[in-house]
Parts: C-alpha cells; sequence; structure tokens
C-alpha cells in the first residue's frame, strides 16, 4: 500500500480518556481539514459493552463486517451483540481482563475493537485520522496497534511513558512480522526481560494478511531531553512530537527534581519543567504544542516558535460529537457557569503513580468524599501492574483494588490512599458503567486540562451546547467548510 502524502495539520485534536476522542468526533474534526484522534485505551471493553447495548445505529456491525478476517468478526456478534447478563438486563457481562496470557478470545476483541474505531473514524473523507495510546498500558498495545494499522489508521500517538521501541513496532507490524514488546515486572529478580507477544500470521490463522502502510509516529514528550532521546533511539526516531504542558489534561509527567505540593496536594512545577522548544525545534521534526493552546492566539504563538501547530483536547472533550455522555458533558457546562468545576492535578488519584487532572464535580467520582464512599473492585483490570510472584509466576495487582488484596499481593498499604479506579470511572463516563448487584451503578471520573474553565467561550449565545467546528473555527480564526 503506497504511502499517503497529505500536509500536516495545523490541529491534532487529542486523543482523550476511555472513548471520549470518539470515532464520531475524529471523522468530524478530519473533515474539516485537521486531524483527528480516537482514543485507543480500553477499547476492547468498551466495544463489547456497545454491542451488548444492541449497536442500535447499526455502526459496529457495520465495521465488523469489513474486518478483514470474517469468521473472527462472526464470532465476535454471536458472543456479545445484544447480550447482557440474564439476571439483571442492565448488568454487562464480563470481558476479561488483559494479561500477558490473555485468551485468544481478547486478542480477536482487542483487534478488531481498534480495527472498527478506526474504520468508522477514516468512513467517508480523504482527511487524517490517529489514534491514541499510552505507554504505561503495555499488554494491549500490540493487538491494538495491529486492529489500527488493519483499518489503515494514519498516525499513531503515544504519551504517558517513554515509548521507545514504537517506531520500530510499527515498521515490523506494517510487513506482518512478528513482534514482541518487553513488559515492566515489579519486584522482578530474574534477567531476561517478560515480553508480550504478538503475531499477525498466528491471529489470521490460515486466512490471507493484508498488505499494510506504515503510519507516522508521534511521541508525546514533556522536555526537549526526552525528545532528543527518542530521536537518537537505536529503535529509530519517530516522525515527530507532540510537546505538552503539565496543564494539559489527564496524565501529566510528574515534576523533574524533588517533589513538592500545595496547599490542595498538587505536585508543583518549576523552572527545571518549563519546556525548552527551541531545542525541539533544532531535532528538525514536525512538533505540535499541547497544554493550553485552545485559542488562536497560542496557535499563532506555536507557529511563530516553528511548530507545525498545537494539539487541543479539553475543548473538544465538552462539544457535541465527543464520546462524553451527553447529560454529563451538561451538567459540567452548567457547572462552570456556576463556578463549581475545579480541575485538580492529583498525585494520588491514578494507580499508575503519575500526576492526573480530574474535574472536581458533582456526582463524580472526582469529589474526594463521593470518591472515597466507593467500594474498591478491580474488574476491568487495565491499569494493573504485572509482579512476580515467590513461586516465579507473573501475578496482577492495583493500587486502587481492595487495600487488603493489594498487600496480601506484596503492594504496600500506602500506595493504595486517595487512588481512584480511573477504568471504572473513566468508562462510566461514556454512559457505559456497569450495575452492580445492589442496583448502584458506577459513577463517572471526568478528567480535563487547566482550559476547562475557558470553553463556555464556544457556546453561541441562547445555546447549551456547541460543536467540533465551533472549536476549530476559533481556532482558526475563520469559519470553515468541509473538505472531504
Amino acid at each position: 500500500m503506497l504511502e499517503k502524502k497529505k500536509l500536516l495539520p495545523r490541529i491534532i485534536q487529542g486523543g482523550m480518556g476511555v472513548g471520549v476522542s470518539s470515532w464520531k468526533l475524529a471523522k468530524t474534526v478530519a473533515m474539516y481539514g485537521q486531524m483527528g484522534v480516537v482514543s485507543g485505551t480500553a477499547l476492547a471493553l468498551t466495544f463489547a459493552r456497545r454491542l451488548m447495548d444492541g449497536d442500535e445505529e447499526g455502526f459496529l456491525e457495520h465495521a465488523l463486517d469489513h474486518f478483514p478476517f470474517p469468521k473472527i468478526a462472526q464470532r465476535i456478534k454471536e458472543k456479545y451483540l445484544k447480550v447482557v447478563e440474564t439476571q439483571n438486563k442492565n448488568k454487562y457481562k464480563g470481558v476479561p481482563m488483559p494479561s500477558l496470557d490473555q485468551s485468544k478470545e481478547l486478542t480477536e476483541l482487542t483487534v478488531a475493537a481498534n480495527f472498527a474505531e478506526v474504520f468508522l473514524a477514516k468512513q467517508g473523507h480523504q482527511g487524517l485520522i490517529g489514534i491514541n495510546f499510552l505507554e504505561k498500558l503495555q499488554i494491549p498495545t500490540l493487538p491494538s496497534l495491529y486492529g489500527a494499522m488493519l483499518a489503515d489508521v494514519d498516525y499513531v500517538l503515544m504519551g504517558a511513558g517513554i515509548p521507545v521501541r514504537m517506531p520500530y513496532t510499527i515498521s515490523e507490524l506494517a510487513l506482518n512480522h512478528d513482534v514482541t514488546l518487553p513488559i515492566k515486572i515489579a519486584e522482578d529478580g530474574i534477567n531476561e526481560p517478560t515480553l508480550s507477544y504478538f503475531s499477525p500470521t498466528d491471529f489470521a490463522d490460515g486466512e490471507h494478511l493484508p498488505q499494510l502502510r506504515r503510519p507516522q509516529f508521534l511521541a508525546i514528550v514533556s522536555s526537549s531531553t526526552l525528545a532528543t532521546h527518542l530521536n537518537r533511539s537505536s529503535f529509530g526516531s519517530p516522525d515527530g512530537f507532540v510537546v505538552e504542558a503539565p496543564i494539559a489534561g489527564g496524565h501529566n509527567a510528574p515534576p523533574r527534581g524533588k517533589a513538592t505540593y500545595n496547599e490542595q496536594g498538587e505536585p508543583i512545577y518549576g523552572n527545571r519543567d518549563v519546556i525548552d522548544i527551541a531545542a525541539i525545534k533544532d531535532i528538525g521534526l514536525p512538533f505540535w504544542l499541547a497544554g493550553g493552546y485552545g485559542s488562536k492566539e497560542q496557535l499563532d504563538y506555536a507557529l511563530s516558535q516553528g511548530a507545525s501547530g498545537v494539539q487541543v483536547g479539553t475543548a473538544f472533550a465538552f462539544c457535541e460529537e465527543s464520546g462524553f455522555h451527553p447529560t454529563l458533558k451538561e451538567r459540567v457546562l452548567k457547572a462552570i457557569g456556576l463556578k463549581k468545576a475545579h480541575v485538580k492535578t492529583d498525585a494520588l488519584a491514578s494507580p499508575t503513580g503519575f500526576p492526573f487532572k480530574v474535574v472536581e464535580v458533582e456526582g463524580t467520582i472526582g469529589i474526594k468524599e463521593i470518591g472515597d464512599q466507593r467500594t474498591r473492585i478491580c474488574d476491568l483490570g487495565y491499569l494493573r501492574e504485572p509482579y512476580r510472584k515467590e513461586n516465579g509466576k507473573i501475578g496482577y495487582r492495583c493500587p486502587s483494588e481492595p487495600e487488603k488484596d493489594y498487600v496480601a499481593k506484596g503492594g504496600k498499604v500506602e500506595d493504595t490512599v486517595g487512588r481512584r479506579c480511573l477504568c471504572n470511572g473513566l468508562v462510566s463516563s461514556m454512559g457505559l458503567g456497569q450495575v452492580r448487584n445492589n442496583m448502584s451503578e458506577e459513577l463517572p471520573l471526568v478528567t480535563a486540562g487547566d482550559d476547562l474553565k475557558y470553553i463556555l467561550k464556544f457556546l453561541k449565545p441562547g445555546q447549551k451546547s456547541y460543536k467540533a467546528v465551533d472549536v476549530l473555527s476559533h481556532l482558526l480564526g475563520q469559519n470553515l467548510n468541509l473538505v472531504v
């Protein structure tokens, strides 16, 4: 498949949350000539739950009908389409949790889910579509990448870690070669690395392997030091960078040096965390500035510094096309108007240990008292940490699981303090929250950047919502027409 040559976008729409950067949002942005990005986080789970909800519009089934491996698509339909637990019509059927020895069923679901999200985002236009992954979520990475590439994704973006092997891995997958990825194992006394493995040939199980195009890879970095390191890697250089300041939503890089905190328990960023844009420019690769760039003035500033443009997340997160549940978006916008929606850089919320932006808004576990009342349960498992058991086998634990379970697995009880279940909270923000046996439903968790307080500017007089094109028009300073 020949490489498609396209102009670099001025705007990259951020790959946010679990399902917030939906295929509908990414498709809309791409149809206006900029880069739309889907979130690749936990897609196997959300894809399965959407199927269980009935796929009323038929989009997911349509995508599965175009999946290059029809037998796998049929198995997924039979397993999940319109299937819920018989004893409770509102309770979702369990989906296996990611693991190094996961079932063939989960691998198939992961590949198909990533294919479907990208396939739907790319339908009906010739614009650019990317997919965003978190380096911290290592286990699903390889089958997720392959699924996105089967749908001819244009760009892969990855942050929340050091994605040093991605250029090589993507190139190998584009050739349908077997690939491995070293997995970080806690308390591992074994010198040999533990590897995640994916084989396109084994996955195809005798069916024809399609020819693939290599997507461009953008590493999400927070310093020129990391950008330079990745550019010089023996695994190949990224094709460009998204340079993210700590006021961006989601996971942030921790402050450099000794950690200090303000009265609200937020990490304090200092002079060492100021990004050397000139040094990144000197690398000679395209780059986009992110975190607080949700205005035309900031876009113009980025361009003046040599950037190709900006990545914008928060402004798109609450537009009509995003994957946040509509009633949740309405509540957040209303709370902003009443000055009752505060963004906190929570040093404890994420089980990854990275600072995480939490929107403190009523009815969500972003409110400390509400979050503390949640009964801990770990049944989705995307942020579980692999660790080495005393018998040498691999186990899994998460600081957000029940404290006694985490400690029994060798974890420190102090690491459980203040943790939130990001998996259940972020999935619930899409309206896909699990209903528990006591008929209670998992409450949402909302993440956004510090620019949240400014997004009401996208609302036109008398309106309660805004569209993605309103954001694009504001950023570019002109009325836009569809580019198809």
